[in-house]
């Protein structure tokens, strides 16, 4: 078995932000670590996001055996028959881990999981649907780590509309991230980021945590927008490409700026600090 190979398959940089969404969601709903340990959640996020991205790969071989040969499956390290068994492997234990914590979080794999495949299945090259139900699978990667107390409430429910309007903007440019594109969808793109982190501020400011958040915030903006206005400048598909990486990456900011905005400074900091490990890893394997 060819272990780095499997291991690319997997994005080890884009599993370390599905562990920052737990923690954050964690911060949302006041979680103690006294009450119960994170552990099994954390493992089933792990589980959801690889076998996702595994399926992603395998329901793509006949176009990255075009654009993207040298990845494990059309490159022949990985055959799409273990691929596929090793995807929904993942995706089945991420569900146990999630009904291992209690049941509510368990229906919470159960309806990512469906996300995943009709994501990877059906949606993935819709221009409307394609954002959206990618969106969709990260709003409910948050709700996952809300699920950490019992009885989630309707308005931390609405938060996981933030990460749903970031992830369904990057997902739109990363489309043209081989041949390049237009500056519509990176126009648009921009315009969504703008909502996303103005809403976070209004968040934290009628939470009186404005100062906590602020610098989290502001770091997020300087780390997407710049990439960003490059590819707008020359919507070349290397371009765009890194402005997708970093997209994805920075995500871990918008997590720590959700536990900024709720007061809890010490758990955002420790949020951030996920931010090297990400970026070193994604120097490794490819994020996208």
């Amino acid at each position: 078995m060819n272990l780095k190979a499997y291991l690319t398959l997997l994005r080890p940089a884009n599993l370390v932000t599905a562990i920052a969404d737990i923690l954050a969601g964690m911060a949302i709903v006041g979680f103690v670590w006294n009450d119960k340990t994170p552990i099994f959640l954390l493992i089933s996020t792990i589980c959801l996001y690889g076998g996702g991205v595994v399926l992603n790969d395998y329901f793509d071989l006949a176009i990255d055996t075009k654009e993207r040969p040298e990845r494990p499956i059309p490159s022949g390290k990985v055959s799409g028959v273990s691929a596929l068994i090793f995807g929904s492997i993942l995706l089945g234990f991420g569900i146990c881990f999630a009904f291992c914590y209690q049941i509510q979080s368990g229906w919470i794999a159960f309806c990512i999981t469906i996300l995943v495949l009709v994501y990877n299945r059906f949606a993935k090259h819709h221009p409307f649907f394609g954002p959206t139900v990618m969106g969709m699978c990260r709003g409910g990667n948050l709700l996952l780590g809300m699920s950490l107390v019992s009885g989630l409430k309707l308005p931390h429910i609405y938060l996981s509309l933030l990460p749903i309007l970031y992830i369904a903007a990057i997902t739109m440019i990363s489309r043209d991230e081989v041949h390049g594109g237009k500056k519509a969808p990176l126009s648009f793109a921009g315009f969504l980021y703008l909502i996303v982190f103005g809403l976070l501020l209004f968040i934290s400011f009628c939470l009186g945590n404005l100062l906590f958040s602020f610098p989290f915030v502001f770091l997020h903006l300087g780390m997407v927008i710049p990439p960003l206005y490059m590819a707008y400048r020359n919507t070349i598909g290397k371009n765009i490409g890194k402005a997708v990486k970093m997209g994805v990456i920075s995500l871990i900011i918008l997590d720590a700026s959700f536990a900024a905005s709720f007061g809890l400074l010490t758990l955002a900091i420790f949020i951030l600090c996920l931010l090297p490990l990400s970026l070193v890893l994604a120097k490794y394997f490819s994020v996208t």
